[in-house]
């Protein structure tokens, strides 16, 4: 059984970025994902110049599946409405249906609360959109524990959310109790594992900070052991992502979603490190 790969970027704030977004993209094709999804954030710059103008380059330009991010909780219902005909007009029937991150100044609208309430609202209107949720492997921050966690995603699945993608984590026993979970309460679409690999001190410090994802033994030795080393983290780093794919995919995982955060060379080197074991014979020319 293969493992489908897909890769996540984020649509960057400067020209630079962009540039080098859009170089990294031409990368990401060579290595023939199944799909690459587009965040979006909350901040002033509207989902148009940002997510839809990366999706529409990934699908119209470089011909690779595309998902687009949507937060639920900043689009009104006519908002909404427009965007999914804007993704329609371009070809793009995939979304990523977030509640999104609640900003202190900024109030949330009231049309969408949850993101399950955004899968209702595009299954109705636009019944041929193939809709993918967040979940959350550790229980969302937010859910008081993991019977109501699991109570709350099977509501996503049966409103119409047909694949999941996990937020990162890098104990994959987490991941397969969660898994577990999902079986016994009959959540039965794909769950792709959410894997992002830490290859500087900076991005490993933003993390332990900014998220209560658990941090195994091994792991923090890499962090503790390769702090003042920036190559050796780095090499570290991706060795520790590639144990974990090579792990998930030996338990048959329905597939790896890497979050590049724009780097081109990090995901090449897991690529080429984990596309047989991913695909055996299927892409590994």
């Amino acid at each position: 059984m293969s493992s489908t790969l897909s890769f996540e970027v984020f649509p960057p704030n400067t020209q630079i970025g962009s540039e080098k977004l859009f170089k990294t993209l031409k990368e990401l094709q060579l290595m023939q994902p199944d799909f690459i999804s587009v965040t979006c954030s909350n901040n002033r710059q509207t989902i148009e110049e940002t997510t839809l103008k990366v999706a529409n380059y990934i699908h119209k330009e470089l011909n690779v599946p595309t998902i687009a991010h949507l937060p639920a909780a900043y689009l009104s219902q006519a908002q909404l409405a427009e965007l999914v005909t804007q993704l329609d007009q371009i070809g793009i029937d995939q979304i990523l249906a977030l509640r999104g991150d609640i900003l202190p100044d900024l109030p949330p609208k009231q049309d969408f609360t949850y993101a399950s309430d955004l899968i209702d609202y595009v299954k109705k209107e636009a019944p041929h959109f193939h809709i993918s949720g967040a979940c959350y492997p550790e229980t969302h921050p937010e859910s008081q524990n993991r019977v109501e966690d699991i109570k709350n995603l099977k509501h996503k699945v049966s409103v119409g959310c047909e694949q999941l993608i996990t937020q990162l984590f890098f104990d994959n026993e987490l991941f397969y109790h969660f898994q577990e979970s999902c079986y016994l309460a009959d959540i039965k679409v794909p769950i792709l594992a959410g894997i992002m690999p830490i290859v500087n001190r900076n991005q490993a410090l933003r993390l332990i900070k900014t998220t209560n994802t658990k941090l195994p033994r091994k792991f923090l030795a890499i962090l503790e052991k390769y702090e003042h080393d920036p190559i050796a983290l780095r090499e570290a780093g991706l060795a520790y992502a590639i144990d974990q794919i090579v792990d998930l995919t030996t338990q048959d995982v329905s597939g790896i979603h890497l979050y590049t955060m724009n780097n081109a060379e990090v995901a090449k080197h897991i690529y080429h490190n984990t596309k047989n074991v991913l695909h055996g014979d299927i892409k590994a020319g």
